[in-house]
């Protein structure tokens, strides 16, 4: 349970599609004017993202890694058809969006007006083919995991196109310097708020045990002990006469030098 939550939030605030790999900029531009239109390519882009990860999960698992078709026999065991993958995926996703287009045109015809171009779109949006090809390269391990980042890779989607299409109807109002109008401020509102999902970075992580530090000879002391090299007291009175000897030798060396 801990795994899927873990990842749930990490694909929503620290991995965003947008801010921090940056995909799926296109649609989030141009389909952000508004907060009602962001909302319905949000949607369709979750519940495409939720879809299309899973089965391409299944097919990554079954269809296309090395070694996946041994179910059907061991004469296939050495069978690799990795490079399918991006043809398969593509396909898959394709699929999906059209299915989702055929129901927003049945159901909302003023969204699917207003959607336009980019509906269809969705289907070489990179952030859809990028959960797709983020869950090979990161091997999660279940079904259930795979929809947990679906969704949740989704979410973060479209909390970030909700976020820039209310801010854009904001400062329509306000007095932007001319350069800067249009997609200018977008951009630097983008950077900004990609600079605040960073800061979640260390939201799921916790602090490290300390490590055991060994006692030193100085621990040992302060601590009234005497090192076991000088368990008797021998090796102060050892250094003492050595310093003896050699202070009586450069005096014996000195008279002579004097005498000659």
């Amino acid at each position: 349970m801990l795994e899927h939550i873990e990842l749930f939030f990490r694909s929503i605030f620290i991995d965003n599609m947008v801010f921090a790999v940056f995909l799926g900029m296109c649609s989030y531009l141009a389909v952000s004017k508004k907060v009602a239109t962001a909302i319905g390519l949000g949607a369709a882009v979750i519940f495409v993202l939720a879809v299309t990860v899973p089965l391409n999960w299944l097919l990554d698992q079954y269809l296309l890694r090395d070694g996946a078709l041994v179910w059907l026999g061991p004469e296939y065991a050495d069978y690799n058809l990795s490079f399918l993958s991006f043809i398969l995926f593509i396909a898959t996703i394709a699929t999906m969006v059209q299915l989702v287009e055929i129901v927003v045109e049945k159901f909302s015809p003023a969204l699917y007006n207003s959607l336009g171009i980019f509906l269809p779109l969705i289907a070489v949006n990179c952030a859809i083919l990028g959960g797709s090809l983020f869950m090979q390269s990161r091997d999660i391990q279940s079904l259930g995991l795979a929809f947990n980042y679906g969704v949740s890779s989704g979410i973060g989607w479209f909390l970030a196109i909700l976020a820039i299409a209310a801010i854009r109807e904001k400062i329509r109002y306000s007095n932007v310097p001319p350069p800067l109008r249009g997609l200018g401020i977008t951009f630097i509102i983008t950077g900004l708020m990609g600079i605040g999902f960073q800061s979640f970075g260390g939201m799921l992580t916790g602090g490290d045990e300390a490590a055991p530090v060994e006692e030193t000879t100085a621990t040992k002391t302060e601590k009234n002990e005497v090192p076991e090299t000088d368990k008797d007291g021998l090796l102060g009175q050892e250094d003492t006469e050595g310093t003896k000897k050699e202070i009586d030798e450069k005096e014996i060396s000195y008279t002579d030098a004097l005498n000659k």
